[in-house]
């Protein structure tokens, strides 16, 4: 910390601080709450922030602030009177100068700079001008406890009833602690995902004691997974690797667990493998839904529906927040519903009830996003189009139809999500006629129709559907094919496949959330795209005997896997070195 008289002696002082390091202005006579001063400094996810009597800049807005400062400099000299002023001419130099950094902070934005402004709430922040001011600001902050706001802002605004009431209460104090012995979030993250694979590895023992350890861990590494966030917001730990991390290891806990669930029961003689996949294709599913519908949305002009002013109205009466938020069986009451089942009953019923919660509360998400996309005149941007083309995740094959139908544009095939169902029903009729080389045919006409799908723009009230469509079709044909083969090892291949394929999903899904573009063209073309890997699957089914399917499958499950994770490991690991912005994203409501 260096003390500065003036503008002048600011600048100075500036210009001898790297250029790579954050550097933050605060006035003398600031008066206010530390953690105001906390938020206001020390995010790491604005190029500029400030509260008053405070401005903080990261490196990428170091030269506009020495530009500021410069300003203010030369306006400082050039101010200087040829002689001392009368007493008539004397005013306070506050209330003739003002605070420096409101005028630094004014400058910034007019260079262009996006300064971030936190929301303090009861917290104090302020640069009295005379004594009586200054303890009255005093007195201000002695009114609130800064930390006791500092541990309610940990917690989500919005958050699921079970997360709420029976986690929130005390995590927030577990991310103190945590936050007191230098404990990161990604560490938190870690431990999440190492106690979530220890429940696992206790479900697949398939014994009682087993299975009630699954279930007290599983809650256990819940808790963790909202403290970590909670620590983020606490101490103010943002990164993108972070971002990813907690996403990626949400994920990755859910699946493994259900994979383990589906172990402890073939010990038992029970195989619930297609329960198991099942589970896991309707969770992501459900989880492309949210993100293409929450993208097609995110910039979208005019963006108002009846729909959505009844959802609003709806939220105003308070039982009914709650009602709606528990139906649609968010993280918390869904690891909760899986964690007790599994101790007290069996896996074949834990996955009865969670494949009819997540089905209902698909049904019902699902047909009110459509209600408000046919409802509202909303006009969706170029990058909306881009970012669900991107989402759709078309291969070389439907990339080669698509260029055949640019290269004859006289011929109209419909609207881009038509296309995309009819290609969806074509291969679903295919694959209830059990004839695999029928499915193949099936998987050829899927495939003709994903390149026109994608030939124009996504702007259409519903296109949005398409990525998930698309979802659907791939990951339904690995399962059915699988368990038509009816050999031991066919279904958990395909988990094992549908598993790396939906990581790589994911990681397009948060890759252009943090608007950092989808995966290279490169991996997509490797990968097969989604309507080459359909196709290819249905082709193995149709020329392969069972075992040799199985094994198919078991070889491209380890190649997508290697190729998707390496890459995507590669991508965050160095967009964290190269000073990515850091990100927080609140993900779905716990």
């Amino acid at each position: 910390m260096r003390v500065a008289a003036d503008a002048g002696d600011a600048e100075t002082l500036l210009a001898a601080v790297p250029a790579t390091q954050r550097v933050a202005i605060v006035d003398a006579r600031f008066v206010g709450h530390l953690h105001a001063l906390r938020l206001g400094l020390t995010d790491p996810r604005f190029p500029a922030a400030a509260v008053p009597g405070a401005v903080t800049v990261q490196p990428a807005a170091r030269q506009a602030l020495t530009r500021a400062l410069a300003r203010e400099n030369s306006a400082a000299i050039g101010s200087v009177p040829a002689r001392p002023p009368a007493a008539s001419e004397q005013t306070d130099a506050a209330t003739l100068t003002g605070s420096l950094t409101e005028r630094i902070t004014s400058a910034l934005g007019a260079d262009d700079v996006t300064v971030h402004r936190p929301e303090l709430g009861t917290l104090v922040a302020a640069v009295p001008a005379d004594p009586q001011s200054r303890n009255e600001a005093r007195q201000a902050v002695a009114a609130v406890d800064d930390e006791a706001v500092r541990l309610r802002s940990a917690v989500k605004a919005r958050d699921g009833f079970f997360t709420t009431h029976f986690i929130s209460p005390y995590s927030r104090y577990i991310a103190r602690w945590c936050a007191q012995r230098g404990l990161t979030p990604n560490q938190v993250t870690t431990a999440s995902l190492l106690t979530a694979l220890i429940a696992a590895g206790c479900a697949a023992t398939g014994t009682r004691g087993g299975f009630v350890a699954a279930g007290v861990l599983l809650i256990f590494s819940f808790v963790l997974d909202c403290t970590d966030g909670q620590l983020a917001r606490y101490s103010l730990q943002y990164s993108t690797l972070g971002a990813w991390l907690d996403a990626t290891f949400d994920r990755a806990k859910e699946y493994a667990y259900y994979a383990g669930l589906a172990l402890g029961a073939a010990r038992g003689g029970d195989d619930v493998w297609a329960l198991a996949l099942g589970a896991m294709i309707l969770q992501t599913c459900r989880h492309v839904v949210d993100f293409a519908f929450n993208e097609a949305n995110h910039d979208a002009t005019a963006n108002t529906s009846p729909t959505a002013a009844l959802s609003d109205r709806l939220d105003s009466v308070g039982w009914t927040v709650w009602v709606r938020r528990m139906i649609v069986l968010p993280i918390g009451e869904r690891w909760a519903m899986i964690a007790v089942l599994t101790a007290a009953t069996t896996p074949r019923i834990t996955f009865y009830a969670l494949l009819v919660g997540c089905a209902f509360a698909a049904t019902y998400t699902t047909a009110g996003r459509v209600l408000r996309s046919l409802t509202r005149r909303a006009r969706r941007t170029d990058r909306t189009a881009q970012a669900l083309a991107d989402l759709a995740d078309n291969g070389p094959l439907a990339g080669a139809v698509a260029g055949w139908r640019d290269r004859n544009p006289r011929i109209r095939l419909g609207s881009p999500v038509l296309l995309a169902a009819i290609g969806l029903v074509a291969l679903g009729a295919a694959l209830l006629t059990g004839n695999h080389w029928a499915a193949v045919a099936g998987a050829v006409v899927y495939a003709a129709t994903s390149g026109p799908a994608l030939s124009k723009p996504l702007k259409g009230a519903l296109d949005w559907l398409i990525p998930p469509l698309f979802r659907a079709a791939e990951y339904i044909t690995v399962l059915v094919l699988a368990a038509e083969s009816k050999v031991n090892g066919a279904l958990p291949a395909a988990f094992g496949l549908v598993a790396a394929v939906a990581y790589h999903h994911y990681d397009t899904v948060y890759r252009i959330r943090g608007d950092a573009g989808a995966p290279p063209h490169w991996l997509v073309r490797a990968i097969g795209g989604h309507e080459g890997r359909t196709l290819l699957v249905t082709v193995l089914a149709a020329v392969l005997a069972a075992d040799g399917f199985t094994l198919a499958l078991t070889a491209l499950a380890g190649y997508v896997a290697l190729l998707v994770l390496v890459e995507s490991i590669r991508f965050w690991v160095s967009a964290h070195k190269g000073g990515a912005p850091a990100v927080h994203d609140e993900g779905e409501p716990a």
